[in-house]
């Protein structure tokens, strides 16, 4: 059994990890530990699991194999290379860090300590990723040439989203850092780490941090991406499009998980409905197997390492109003 440590409570998902580890056959939740004590109390009382006041005193027990970080973003760094340096996996919600030097300062940690690190980006294992990557394999839309991918809901119109969530210091950004997140390790997977990027923010209801977000990636063979997000839209569907030379794909809009593909290369000019695939295990679940087999999320950091890196290229777009090459980040 793999003895699971949650490390706060303070993200809107750290809830449903620990019904993750709670469920899975092969871990248990062994500790909890919150920056914010009266709030890691309650939760350690709720599952009749030990609290720590002390992080340290967590990571220098030996029984604790392996913890899940859900802590404000600010704190990752910190966190994550003293889990890493006390031998501990580590399962964390992205992004890795805030900055690229911060990620890769915990991905040489966790490397010099053998330790497994996964990160939860959900939707690398959805079936319309898994599908779009096949029809992408396949040469049906040729060239890739634009995508656009948009992710929005209404936490900061309908007041569900917890404040903290709009806090500059923690989060490291707002709805493009949070939402924006998905649109753009997507872009990343289908069509490779961008020369440059440019960002816009929008500030509908007045947050400390953007409600409203839109960046551009560009490449050096003139294709762009597109990715939207925004906490102000309250029926705005998760949608994908992708154009290349030969044809064009769409997913999620209107028709939430229905795949369209329309290609030169088909008898048929018009729309023909893709079937999803399977969902590939959760990351989660891949970062329980990473620990029991010794086996690398080499795809999964890989991509986490480049979403951090472009999550602080669009930050520093909007700083600075000015396009950023992604090559010009400290390392």
């Amino acid at each position: 059994m793999i003895n699971v440590a949650i490390l706060s409570f303070w993200h809107v998902h750290a809830g449903d990890y620990a019904k993750q580890v709670e469920e899975h056959n092969d871990t248990v939740i062994a500790a909890i530990w919150d920056e914010i004590p009266e709030r890691g109390r309650q939760e350690a009382a709720n599952r009749g699991v030990p609290f720590y006041e002390n992080l340290a005193d967590l990571l220098a027990d030996e029984t604790i194999d392996a913890v899940v970080v859900v802590t404000p973003t600010n704190m990752h760094r910190d966190v994550m290379v003293a889990a890493a340096n006390a031998g501990k996996h580590i399962f964390t919600e992205k992004v890795v860090a805030t900055t690229l030097h911060e990620a890769n300062e915990i991905l040489e940690a966790v490397r010099e300590k053998c330790v497994k690190l996964t990160v939860s980006l959900p939707r690398l294992n959805d079936g319309y990723t898994l599908a779009i990557q096949d029809i992408i394999e396949q040469d049906l839309l040729g060239d890739l040439t634009l995508v656009r991918i948009r992710l929005s809901h209404n936490g900061a119109t309908a007041n569900w989203l917890p404040e903290h969530f709009f806090n500059r210091e923690l989060c490291g950004g707002g709805a493009l850092i949070d939402l924006g997140c998905h649109p753009m390790y997507l872009s990343c997977l289908f069509l490779g780490m961008p020369e440059s990027i440019s960002a816009t923010y929008g500030y509908v209801t007045g947050k400390e941090v953007e409600d409203n977000a839109v960046a551009v990636l560009n490449y050096e063979n003139g294709a762009i991406a597109v990715v939207e997000a925004g906490f102000v839209n309250a029926r705005s569907p998760f949608s994908i499009e992708i154009n290349g030379t030969k044809g064009t794909l769409l997913y999620g809009a209107p028709e939430t998980d229905r795949l369209y593909v329309s290609s030169e290369t088909c008898a048929d000019d018009g729309w023909q409905m893709v079937e999803l695939h399977d969902k590939r295990q959760s990351a989660f679940d891949q970062w329980i197997e990473h620990i029991q087999t010794g086996s690398e999320a080499e795809e999964n950091i890989g991509i986490a390492l480049a979403l951090t890196q472009l999550m602080e290229a669009a930050n520093l777009s909007v700083a600075e109003q000015r396009v950023v090459r992604v090559d010009e980040l400290s390392e």
